[in-house]
C-alpha cells in the first residue's frame, strides 16, 4: 500500500471505531439529549470514515471499496488508537459484564476531540486536496465534539462526589494511551515527509495545555504514570477490537452480496 493509504486507514479507522463505540449508547443515554447528542457524534465519525475510506479505496484502485475496507479487514489490519477500541467502562476483558460508564465515554471523546481538532486544523494544509476538504469539514465536526465533552468533563469534575470520582477514575485508567499519539509510526512519518500528514508529536505542547486547563477548571488531578505504550495504530490491539469488529462486521459478513 502507498503511504498515502497506510495514513488514510489510519484516519479512517480511528473515525470508525469512535463511531461505533459511541453508537453504542444510543438508547442508553442519561438522558434523552445526550442519547440524542452522542448519536449526532457518532454520526459525524462514520460520516468522516466514510470519506476517507473512499478515498483511500481510490487510492488503492481494482475493486476496493469503502464497505470491503469497513466491514472485510481483520482486527490487525486496523490502524486505530488502541484508546478508541476500549468499551465504555473500567479496565476489563472484552467478554466481561458491566455498566457502562457515562464519565469513561466523555473522557476518551475529549482527550481525542482535543487532539483532532489540531490534526483537522493542520491537514487543511496537506498537498493531497481531497484529504484537506475532508479535514476541512471534519474540523467544523470535531470543534463541536470537542466543546460537548469539554462541557461536561466539567460538570461531571465539579459536580457531585459521585461524579468526580467516576471522572477522576476515567482519567486515570484512560490518560495513559494518549502517549500513543505522540510516536510517530512508520505511515505517519512518511505522510509527514510528503507533505501529505501532520506531525503529531509537534502538537502536544499545546494539547497538553488545553487538557491541563479542562482538567483544573474541572478540579480534576492528572495522573503520573509511566509503562507500555499501545500501538494499535501498527495493528497491535487489544482484546475489545475483536469483540468491536465482530459486532461491526457481523451482517455485512454474512450477506457478503447484499445491496440496499
Amino acid at each position: 500500500m502507498s503511504t498515502l493509504n497506510d495514513y488514510l486507514l489510519h484516519l479512517a479507522d480511528n473515525a470508525v471505531v469512535l463511531g461505533q463505540r459511541n453508537a453504542e449508547w444510543c438508547g442508553h443515554g442519561p438522558v434523552l439529549e445526550e442519547d440524542l447528542a452522542l448519536a449526532n457524534v457518532s454520526l459525524d465519525h462514520i460520516g468522516q470514515a466514510r470519506l476517507l475510506y473512499q478515498h483511500a479505496a481510490a487510492v488503492i484502485g481494482g475493486d476496493a471499496s469503502e464497505d470491503k475496507l469497513a466491514y472485510f479487514r481483520e482486527p490487525h489490519e486496523f490502524r486505530n488508537y488502541t484508546l478508541l477500541e476500549l468499551p465504555h467502562r473500567g479496565p476489563l476483558v472484552g467478554y466481561a459484564a458491566a455498566d457502562r460508564d457515562y464519565a469513561t465515554t466523555i473522557v476518551r471523546n475529549f482527550l481525542y476531540s482535543a487532539l483532532m481538532v489540531m490534526v483537522w486544523d493542520k491537514l487543511q494544509s496537506s498537498s493531497d486536496e481531497t484529504l484537506a476538504a475532508i479535514a476541512a469539514k471534519s474540523l467544523k465536526e470535531t470543534s463541536y465534539h470537542l466543546h460537548h465533552a469539554r462541557d461536561w468533563l466539567i460538570r461531571l469534575g465539579d459536580g457531585t462526589e459521585e461524579s468526580h470520582a467516576r471522572a477522576q477514575a476515567a482519567v486515570n485508567h484512560l490518560l495513559p494511551y494518549t502517549e500513543e499519539f505522540w510516536t510517530s509510526s512508520e505511515a505517519e512519518r512518511a505522510a509527514v515527509a510528503a507533505g501529505v500528514g501532520v506531525d503529531v508529536p509537534a502538537l502536544r505542547a499545546d494539547w497538553d495545555a488545553l487538557v491541563n486547563e479542562t482538567l483544573a477548571e474541572a478540579t480534576l488531578t492528572r495522573p503520573d504514570f509511566q509503562g507500555y505504550i499501545t500501538e494499535g495504530k501498527v495493528g497491535l490491539h487489544s482484546e475489545h477490537l475483536s469483540f468491536l469488529l465482530g459486532e461491526m462486521q457481523g451482517l455485512a459478513r454474512a450477506h457478503p452480496n447484499a445491496s440496499w
